[in-house]
């Protein structure tokens, strides 16, 4: 080897980033690069030619370091020469840290040198750490809202089973005065319907529930497996994907303790003054997320003023789930109009979609709760929305109607009073 090789091969050992140690078959250090020196703290003059017992920990493997030498050379087994492992070293300030030691045997001549690369683990190790505390955190988030949804999902079937048994209640009633064959089968075809609907919530509840917690937990198996720095991305990825389904889990208890809170009757209705238009800006801008691949809502604003006096977390809710279901039932790259105009003292919004629509013969039962078109069978939902929106429209005192074709879209079409109640402190037109 020419100088300049020597040159070049000592450049590039010094400039490697992990630290190269090199010592003789008593232990003895012969070469450190400056990697090792500040990895260590030490300087290279106060390395070289001192034991490597220096660098390791008095209660792991300095007193064990010599024997290990001596029977390596006697017999041949090797522990880490030509194997690696993960081992802890000692800094001249006295802390601990972890880092991979690699090892290879050369020899020289009659000498036997060993040769010893050292990457540190503290940044890994302080990841992994990490790591295990989201993981735990999100196992703890998870427990808790699957806990809060087995709750509403008891109380929900509590309800139904009250309805059924009023419906059996009234049945038995009408036939007792009747004695009518024709009422008969009515009341059989309201208990069929009774235990269609009963048959649909069942389904639906297992498929919502089950599909984003199997989701989350296999996500969370997953990101086990994850310990390097190296494997970062991935670990982002499945965190990311147990948000959202915990987002959607989020949403159906939303939508199933709306329900509960109708059928108690206990929506508290507190209007308030605000600029509608900037109120439905924020509404899109929240629903931006959750747009398709080139998905775009458009809104016009055809009304003279503004001002309005409602309940804006109500009305934040209808339009969030009418806006959701256009997203939901249109293609990726259509666009969702929104206009908003005056008639009168009433507010008219309408939204608009060119998704699938709804088939002519089922429209009468899109408001009913649990219930899903024949054409959405494979898109996600809860089949609560439209009742929710209709029950929530009325509490504020206005009307709903839609149109719509089956592969067409859908017009839905809110009407709302600008004023809602007669306490208007602070409200101004």
């Amino acid at each position: 080897m020419n100088i300049e090789s020597e040159g070049l091969m000592k450049a590039v050992i010094e400039s490697t980033v992990d630290g190269i140690i090199t010592i003789n078959h008593k232990g003895i250090i012969q070469f450190v690069n400056d990697s090792t020196t500040k990895l260590f703290g030490y300087t290279k003059e106060e390395l070289v030619g001192e034991s490597i017992n220096i660098l390791l920990p008095a209660d792991v493997l300095s007193k064990q370091h010599d024997q290990y030498l001596a029977n390596y050379l006697s017999t041949g087994q090797a522990k880490i020469i030509g194997i690696g492992r993960e081992v802890k070293g000692k800094r001249k300030d006295g802390s601990i840290f972890p880092f991979w030691l690699s090892v290879n045997e050369t020899r020289i001549n009659d000498h036997v040198l060993f040769t010893g690369l050292i990457h540190d683990l503290s940044v890994q190790k302080k990841t992994e750490r990490a790591l295990m505390e989201l993981t735990r955190e999100l196992e703890a988030k998870v427990a808790q809202r699957t806990h809060e949804l087995a709750d509403a999902v008891n109380r929900l079937l509590k309800i139904n089973v009250q309805l059924e048994k009023e419906v059996q209640e009234k049945a038995t009633k009408e036939i007792a005065l009747k004695n009518s064959e024709e009422e008969l089968k009515v009341a059989l075809q309201k208990e069929k319907h009774l235990n269609e609907m009963k048959s649909r919530f069942l389904s639906m509840a297992s498929h919502e529930f089950k599909t984003p917690l199997s989701a989350i937990l296999s996500s969370a198996s997953i990101l086990a497996r994850y310990t390097t720095t190296e494997q970062q991305e991935h670990r982002v990825r499945h965190i990311a994907k147990i948000k959202k389904m915990i987002r959607q889990l989020n949403d159906v208890l939303n939508d199933f303790l709306s329900v509960e809170r109708m059928e108690g009757n206990e929506i508290n209705v507190s209007p308030s003054g605000f600029d509608l238009h900037q109120f439905i800006v924020g509404v899109v801008d929240e629903m931006e997320s959750v747009l398709k691949s080139g998905q775009s809502i458009s809104v016009k604003y055809l009304a003279k003023q503004a001002q309005i006096y409602q309940d804006s977390n109500i009305l934040r809710i209808i339009l969030r789930n009418l806006l959701s279901n256009s997203i939901k039932y249109s293609k990726p790259g259509q666009l969702i109009e929104l206009k908003v105009q005056t008639k009168g003292d009433l507010f008219v919004i309408i939204i608009k979609d060119k998704g699938i629509g709804i088939p002519e013969d089922e429209q009468p039962y899109i408001f009913t709760r649990f219930y899903r078109s024949s054409n959405a069978s494979n898109i996600q939902g809860t089949g609560l929305g439209l009742a929710i929106v209709e029950r929530y429209v009325h509490v504020l005192g206005g009307k709903i109607a839609f149109q719509s074709k089956e592969g067409e879209g859908s017009i839905f079409e809110i009407k709302l009073p600008k004023e809602n109640g007669k306490e208007k402190e602070g409200f101004s037109d």
